[in-house]
């Protein structure tokens, strides 16, 4: 996967990638970055990943980069957020003490989203685009107000701070009334605010049963295993099984028709990340998330045997072991999380504040403190080698046991 990125070599741009990738998909990469860190203890990328996830962090430290704006979406903005959410809960090495601080960072990405919530159109919700001049600010579409949904539930458990939480059933709730999260409880993928949302697009893509199954795990364990979390858990879990093939993950809005997009192919990455991390949350729903994530991962690792240096991952993981002739960044990133999410089980439950947390917040942090009039309104407090060898082994072994190959060579 590192073999695309070029933002640290000399002369480029720290934290993007080269054409055709968008902005949103490298700080996606440093989320499988810092997952990788927390599964396996080897910090080979740690330095690469801070300095970009730093230096796109924009002048009010919010990740709105004026380089951008001609593609800035509220759902790029949020994988840079949640990627900086990760790095708090998985005790991602901190930043220099003058530098922005990641839980600062996904509260402030939080803060300038609130700000956004619509009312006029629609109900509310979060427009696609952030800018009036951009295609498709007319546009509200469900991973936007995933991505918000999720930062809102995890700094809601990462804090403590209620006025989060009532924002995540808010956003949830809205998903749900406006008809992108159905009875059935299937995702699509938005509609247009000229219609007020009544023009439903019935595409259904991976990631967006994924951003909303993590923040509803991420609710349950906050509400103390609420009956009502636990039902919706269920349901978009069960509903997701559409994306499986014998056990299989594939996306099926493309694959079967060979018209992925440089985007399309990154999105099994998100749901196989979201769907591991929400068991250690929702624990009830391990055996059925490890079975997708098991059988997928050995799907996957038979694709990786492509490209020049025989290494490169296809998406087709239903194809068996006959390489699809696709590579890039979203395949190997997509092969990388769902084999390393194998691991969830040797690893700790992410940290809050109060569970050895080390990240320092600012929760008025964003743009000019970005909190909207909406309600709820937003309450805003201020928040403050011998075992690596030994981890080394367990997690080389895990991974051959599942795989039976050389998976760090997809990084």
């Amino acid at each position: 996967m590192m073999t695309f990125y070029t933002g640290n070599h000399t002369g480029d741009i720290p934290g993007n990638l080269p054409a055709p990738y968008y902005w949103w998909e490298a700080g996606a990469m440093f989320g499988a970055l810092i997952d990788y860190y927390y599964y396996t203890n080897d910090s080979t990328y740690n330095d690469v990943v801070t300095q970009g996830m730093l230096f796109q962090v924009g002048p009010n430290n919010d990740y709105m980069t004026p380089n951008q704006t001609k593609t800035t979406g509220n759902d790029d903005q949020g994988f840079w957020g949640m990627a900086a959410m990760a790095a708090a809960e998985q005790k991602f090495p901190d930043p220099p003490a003058d530098k922005p601080q990641w839980l600062a960072l996904a509260q402030a990405v939080f803060n300038t989203q609130a700000a956004r919530w619509d009312t006029q159109n629609c109900g509310g919700g979060l427009r696609w685009q952030v800018f009036t001049f951009n295609t498709g600010y007319d546009y509200k579409n469900t991973i936007s107000n995933g991505c918000f949904f999720n930062i809102a539930a995890r700094l809601a458990l990462y804090t403590g701070n209620n006025s989060y939480s009532q924002w995540a059933d808010k956003t949830f709730n809205w998903t749900q009334q406006v008809g992108m999260l159905d009875e059935q409880w299937m995702f699509w993928d938005g509609a247009h605010t000229t219609l007020n949302c009544s023009d439903i697009n019935k595409l259904q893509w991976t990631y967006n049963p994924g951003v909303y199954l993590l923040g509803a795990a991420t609710m349950y364990n906050y509400t103390n295993g609420s009956a009502l979390w636990q039902s919706r858990i269920n349901g978009i879990l069960n509903a997701s099984s559409i994306f499986f093939q014998n056990n299989v993950m594939y996306e099926a809005a493309c694959e079967p028709s060979n018209k992925c997009d440089t985007d399309n192919y990154s999105f099994k990455a998100y749901l196989a990340r979201w769907m591991v991390a929400s068991t250690k949350y929702a624990p009830f729903i391990t055996q059925q998330v490890m079975t997708y994530i098991s059988t997928s991962a050995r799907a996957a690792a038979q694709q990786c045997s492509g490209g020049p240096n025989g290494q490169m991952c296809g998406q087709k993981w239903t194809a068996g072991a006959v390489w699809d002739g696709t590579m890039g960044v979203g395949q190997q990133m997509s092969a990388l999380e769902v084999i390393q999410g194998n691991l969830i089980d040797l690893v700790p439950v992410p940290a809050t504040n109060k569970t050895g947390g080390t990240s320092q917040g600012n929760a008025a942090a964003g743009g000019d403190g970005g909190v909207s009039a909406s309600n709820p309104t937003f309450d805003a407090d201020t928040i403050s080698k011998k075992d690596r060898a030994g981890a080394g082994v367990l997690t080389a072994f895990v991974l051959i046991t599942v795989i039976g190959g050389a998976w760090w060579m997809i990084v």
